[in-house]
């Protein structure tokens, strides 16, 4: 930290923002002085400071929600830090995984669509294996076995070829779904995290 000159405020604190570095889902907002902000980069662990209890907190030391530090940033004012953790068990003292878990309603649906949506249906997938229910399409595949789920990655290839062909881009982007959705139940059939493909991936831009 010695080559940047954090402006805390007269309380001696910053905003601390903790995102999922997996899903890039913001988690909580905390604050840091000078002491919790080095013991986290120390540690690799969030650390924090209380301003009702007035003393520093190391969080999941008593819960075991621990934060594993990936990544941190800060703003162009330096003012604020960004953290991108691996989140254990919840963030928020409820219980719940994000302290964002209540909207407000603008009335506004112009985003149609979820950020973390791939990782939604990868754990709902991973459900159903787990947790099988009968008339479950899921659990018909897995089932039928891995032959079955390569079948139905090959007829949905295809049909993503015969789509672009035809200059169809709304029956396009319905069989690209359809082969994520395949794809994805051949990483849960195969046992292999979504994290697995990113690693890959995240490797060869590296290499470019």
């Amino acid at each position: 930290m010695e080559n940047i000159e954090f402006k805390f405020d007269e309380q001696g604190l910053l905003p601390a923002i903790v995102q999922d570095a997996r899903t890039g889902e913001v988690l909580m907002l905390a604050y840091m002085n000078e002491e919790s902000l080095q013991k986290t980069i120390d540690t690799k662990t969030t650390w924090f400071y209380s301003r009702s209890r007035k003393e520093l907190w190391n969080k999941g030391a008593t819960s075991g929600n621990y934060q594993y530090v990936k990544n941190m940033s800060y703003d162009c004012d330096e003012d604020t830090v960004l953290l991108q953790v691996e989140q254990v068990g919840a963030a928020c003292h409820t219980g719940a995984r994000s302290c964002f878990y209540r909207d407000i309603d603008l009335n506004d649906d112009s985003l149609d669509y979820r950020r973390e949506i791939i990782h939604d249906v990868y754990q709902s997938i991973l459900n159903r294996k787990e947790n099988p229910k009968e008339g479950s399409y899921t659990n018909y595949l897995f089932d039928e076995g891995v032959d079955k789920i390569l079948k139905k990655i090959g007829e949905e290839s295809s049909e993503i070829i015969i789509g672009a062909k035809n200059d169809d881009n709304e029956n396009l982007a319905m069989e690209i779904s359809d082969l994520v959705y395949h794809v994805l139940v051949l990483l849960a059939e195969k046992d292999m995290p979504i994290e697995r493909v990113k690693e890959v991936l995240t490797e060869r831009m590296r290499e470019r």
